[in-house]
């Protein structure tokens, strides 16, 4: 059964006449009649009564009608819908978040889009990188945050947020003369780091920047939390990292947050995608907010 058939029998229906009903499908009256015929043909039943006083619907056509009516309603919704998502005016958004890129800024983001475009909606998934990569090329992810841009080829990695990395120390501890502690202090002082299957990314970064550190690191403990960071911190058992974003959310009498005294200790969140070609119009301005003045 094809579509022109359908088509066919519903402008004949709502005609009752061949002449006319021809002349709006912009087709000669033959072939509408051959379409009928082969319609009827295939359903095994008399759509159409036709003698000397004109065209009628027999009762299977006026049931057949009102099938095939609907049928067309759902086909002009899927059209439209798809046409809409292609424009970016609804559809989903599926984003990952790898190594705890979650702050402030994303709260904010995603309230401004509920506010803009609510007919979008946005799905959030926190998962390790390598997990988000897999995403991202399966097509599970339309973009993923992370810290970052050491990833796969075919993965586009644009930054759009740059933190002061900053250190969370005991509230008793020698590195608290410091203001801003230089990163050499750090050196033979224990650590409590993220745990690197978590936070690969975010750990990769770290690493870069305590690599020149002239002692071997003495990491004590990994964590797959903050809490867990600043409480075993605030126990004693070392000196923790994380961005001066979090800073509003970590604090706790017994562990103090000091600056490092390096400019180029920042961490940067990238937004991942698949480097699949033109962007979609919900995707360039889902790019915009997370860049716009307003969501810094």
């Amino acid at each position: 059964m094809e579509l022109r058939h359908l088509r066919c029998f519903i402008v004949l229906a709502e005609e009752l006449h061949f002449t006319r009903a021809a002349e709006r499908l912009h087709i000669e009256q033959p072939p509408l009649s051959r379409a009928i015929k082969e319609l009827e043909g295939e359903l095994g039943v008399v759509l159409f009564d036709r003698d000397r006083r004109g065209t009628r619907l027999t009762a299977a056509g006026t049931a057949f009608l009102s099938g095939v009516r609907r049928l067309f309603t759902v086909l002009e919704q899927a059209r439209e819908n798809a046409k809409a998502v292609g424009s970016g005016l609804r559809g989903s958004l599926r984003i990952a978040v790898s190594d705890g890129a979650i702050d402030p800024r994303l709260s904010a983001f995603l309230a401004r889009c509920r506010a803009e475009e609510p007919e979008i909606e946005i799905r959030l998934s926190e998962v390790p990188l390598a997990e988000q990569v897999r995403g991202l090329r399966s097509g599970d992810f339309t973009v993923g945050l992370a810290h970052t841009a050491d990833v796969s080829d075919g993965i586009v990695a644009d930054p759009i947020w740059q933190d002061p990395l900053v250190i969370a120390v005991p509230a008793r501890h020698e590195l608290l003369a410091h203001k801003a502690v230089p990163l050499h202090e750090l050196g033979g002082h224990p650590l409590v780091l993220c745990d690197p299957q978590a936070y690969e990314g975010y750990c990769n970064e770290l690493g870069r920047l305590l690599q020149g550190l002239e002692h071997k690191l003495n990491v004590v403990e990994e964590v797959s939390s903050l809490d867990m960071m600043l409480t075993l911190v605030g126990a004693g058992y070392g000196v923790g990292f994380m961005t001066a974003t979090k800073i509003p959310v970590s604090q706790r009498p017994d562990v103090v947050i000091r600056p490092l005294a390096l400019d180029s200790a920042v961490i940067t969140t990238y937004l991942l995608r698949l480097d699949n070609g033109e962007l979609t119009a919900s995707l360039k301005r889902l790019i915009a907010r997370l860049r716009g003045p307003s969501i810094s």
